[in-house]
């Protein structure tokens, strides 16, 4: 178990990924770093699943800037150690790359949502996959929500004074709390429900494929108690 201190680089782009992250709290994030000195986040990682577990299968590198963004916890394990678990269990290697799929669906629904859909719908939209990931008490600036959604701050700033008028959520310096999740949910784009539609699809899909209980019992005697907690997660 260690530690996840907001701000913590996990990977820089191109970096060689050497160690796999289950988070049991908090939020990483994935962002493209544009040359111009923008950054726009293209998906977020919490306790629902894991990240640098693909890259250890094949030797890759991060395709992304990977930035802890809301603190937290996680069980690591070296990447060496990942490939050898995923090979000895082809279910939990199926597992891994079911949810790699997932996370690009994830990607790919946030390109479409930032070309389709408007400032504010976008940001409740993160709004509501932050709720999700670490509860309605978000420590969350204006400036990391602008980059959340790929604009600039002072179209956050009317945005975010929206939201707290109508009683969707409160707001100070740093942090945000969701006082109406419904109102917010109605506010946001259908992106939502879309992503959390390929997640159920895609692991109940994984459960029909694939004993993971034997898996479980498996990774328990060799004490791999951070890729079996992972498992738990996905099929709760």
């Amino acid at each position: 178990m260690v530690q996840l201190e907001l701000g913590q680089v996990l990977a820089e782009t191109h970096q060689l990924v050497q160690r796999v992250y289950f988070p049991h709290s908090g939020i990483i994030s994935c962002v493209v770093e544009l040359r111009g000195g923008g950054a726009i986040e293209t998906g977020m990682i919490g306790k629902d699943g894991a990240w640098g577990a693909s890259q250890a299968l094949d030797g890759k590198v991060s395709l992304n800037h990977v930035v802890i963004q809301v603190s937290g916890t996680a069980s690591v394990m070296d990447t060496d150690q990942m490939r050898q678990l995923a090979s000895e269990h082809p279910a939990l290697r199926d597992l891994l790359v079911q949810y790699e799929q997932f996370f690009l669906s994830h990607v790919q629904q946030t390109a479409a949502c930032n070309a389709a859909h408007t400032v504010q719908a976008r940001a409740c939209k993160w709004l509501l996959r932050m709720n999700d990931l670490v509860g309605p008490d978000l420590p969350l600036t204006q400036e990391f929500l602008a980059q959340m959604i790929g604009v600039r701050r002072s179209s956050v700033t009317p945005i975010a004074g929206e939201l707290q008028s109508a009683g969707i959520i409160s707001y100070k310096r740093g942090h945000m709390h969701i006082t109406d999740l419904e109102q917010l949910r109605a506010s946001a784009c259908e992106c939502d429900q879309d992503v959390r539609s390929h997640y159920r699809r895609i692991f109940e899909l994984a459960e029909k494929d694939a004993s993971l209980h034997s898996v479980h019992l498996d990774r328990r005697r060799r004490g791999s108690e951070s890729a079996r907690m992972f498992c738990g997660k996905l099929k709760n």
